[in-house]
């Protein structure tokens, strides 16, 4: 498991209240919208002034279910909607290391 301390991704989301509103703003992105352009306009994160740039991180420093999916998802993939205790996220991973 020590291995894996030191990896890290670096990733993006944005957040919203509802399932509908997050595969609303992932189909928006897979229509050809910028994912930083969607999180600006509608993430209530403070990222979303970022476009939902998190920096990079390890591993535990989210809660449970943000940190499985991005840990997981490939470079440059979206993700499918993920509820945490925050409301609803759709993330995805712009580095890895």
């Amino acid at each position: 498991m020590s291995n894996t301390a030191a990896f890290e991704v670096r990733a993006s989301h944005l957040l919203v209240g509802s399932r509908e509103e997050a595969e609303q703003c992932r189909q928006e992105i897979l229509d050809g919208k910028t994912f930083a352009e969607v999180a600006k306009r509608v993430s209530k994160c403070p990222s979303g002034a970022q476009g939902g740039d998190l920096g990079f991180f390890g591993r535990g420093r989210m809660v449970p279910q943000f940190d499985q999916v991005a840990f997981e998802l490939p470079v440059g993939e979206l993700s499918e909607p993920v509820q945490t205790q925050f409301g609803w996220h759709i993330l995805t991973v712009t580095d890895k290391k």
